[in-house]
């Protein structure tokens, strides 16, 4: 997903539930919270989205731009209205935010994860896919190691806690050695 699709997105999830402000907590809140992604981490065709204000809205926008939609059909991508339950984030990553707001946006604003926040959520997960995008946020200098087991420690839920940080040393001990 290239950030011109994201701020699509955003406009369309504007109209179709006329809200102003968007949480964009999926993989792909990183086209909007750095300005060059590496390519690894864009090849997702879908934004996990919900309402700022109004989060019980995001059914209205899955239904409308979301999966098999005609907007996905017509465009190639689509929004999932996701919660804010949807995610697993360490404490105080509301302040975290990037906010994202442009002309393309129309004005619209789309809050994207911190990439040290998106990391973490990653490693909840824990998935093969969130080992590919977690190893090249680590490759290109985006995240440090250090600062996603800190950020980690933050989490809710202790165990869960120590699952992720384990995922995470894993993944760093295997990466390449510069």
């Amino acid at each position: 997903m290239q950030r011109s699709q994201l701020e699509h997105l955003i406009r369309a999830a504007a109209e179709i539930t006329n809200q102003y402000e968007f949480v964009v907590i999926g993989s792909q809140s990183i086209v909007g919270s750095i300005d060059h992604p590496p390519a690894e981490c864009t090849v997702s065709m879908e934004a996990d989205i919900y309402p700022l204000q109004a989060p019980e809205l995001a059914d209205l926008i899955d239904g409308s731009i979301g999966e098999l939609s005609f907007f996905h059909d017509h465009f190639g991508y689509y929004a999932q209205g996701v919660s804010p339950e949807t995610a697993r984030l360490p404490h105080g990553w509301e302040g975290r935010l990037v906010r994202l707001q442009t002309t393309a946006t129309n004005g619209r604003v789309a809050y994207c994860l911190d990439p040290v926040d998106l990391f973490v959520s990653k490693a909840c997960a824990a998935r093969e896919k969130d080992a590919d995008f977690n190893r090249a946020l680590l490759a290109h200098g985006i995240v440090r190691i250090d600062d996603a087991l800190a950020r980690a420690a933050h989490l809710e839920d202790p165990a869960e806690a120590k699952r992720a940080a384990g995922w995470m040393r894993r993944l760093a001990a295997a990466m390449p050695k510069p």
